[in-house]
């Protein structure tokens, strides 16, 4: 299996190169100065050299408080990007597996289905998120991955109890999305949401950092979503039958 990898210097793709490997796929994972993803004929020029099997879009903007002041820069990444990329995976027949996130959901009841209606988005990062989704589905083969995490540390002085989420640390979630990458040829599903249990992201924080401050959603600056929380039974059942 040939995988092309974005944003392989980020938070996820860091994760993601090192566990790829030992899975027995043969990663390429090009540098932002390599492939821009904005740039289409960039992308398909990458991706018509490489002829991978599997295209990874781990890339993308994600300061939420920052694309509310830079809409422009996070919709031309999140979802001008991802146009790109799902027209060069079903130029080259490859599977595009989208990174996406749990804030497509609007955060009212928690506990969301793969097959629940995404939306209203609460900020913009959500609403470039969400297009993104779409932009992805346009690829003749795809996997949408519903994800959240955290760097290995929690890196906030402060976390809000108010917030519930089935978000976790990277070195939690990646290798679930590592996994689901080296099966993706024989996943039926469109869509799949891979997050550990609900918990509030002050009780995730504890765990790495015991003395965080426990504060609430209205002192972030920024609109968020009460629980976004996602069901994972599709992951487990999938993860159970590769066990057997």
């Amino acid at each position: 299996m040939k995988i092309v990898l974005t944003g392989g210097g980020g938070r996820l793709g860091t994760e993601l190169r090192a566990l790829l490997p030992g899975l027995g796929a043969g990663v390429v994972a090009p540098t932002s100065a390599e492939l821009d993803i904005t740039d289409g004929a960039q992308v398909m020029d990458v991706v018509r050299r490489t002829h991978p099997n599997v295209i990874v879009h781990a890339a993308a903007y994600t300061d939420v408080g920052g694309a509310e002041r830079n809409r422009e820069r996070c919709w031309a990444v999140n979802v001008v990007g991802t146009r790109n990329m799902a027209q060069a995976a079903s130029a080259v027949g490859a599977k595009l597996v989208q990174i996406s996130t749990d804030y497509v959901f609007s955060g009212e009841t928690g506990n969301y289905r793969e097959d629940d209606t995404p939306g209203p988005p609460v900020n913009f990062y959500a609403l470039s998120k969400l297009v993104a989704e779409e932009a992805a589905r346009a690829a003749q083969r795809h996997l949408i991955l519903r994800t959240s995490f955290r760097p290995r540390e929690f890196q906030y002085p402060v976390a809000y109890s108010d917030v519930f989420t089935g978000q976790d640390y990277v070195d939690i979630i990646a290798p679930m999305i590592a996994l689901a990458v080296r099966r993706s040829a024989e996943i039926e599903d469109r869509v799949l949401h891979i997050v550990t249990e609900r918990k509030s992201v002050f009780e995730l924080a504890r765990r790495r950092r015991p003395g965080v401050r426990e504060g609430t959603r209205a002192e972030a600056g920024v609109s968020l979503p009460g629980d976004v929380s996602l069901n994972t039974g599709r992951w487990k059942a999938l993860e159970q039958q590769w066990r057997q």
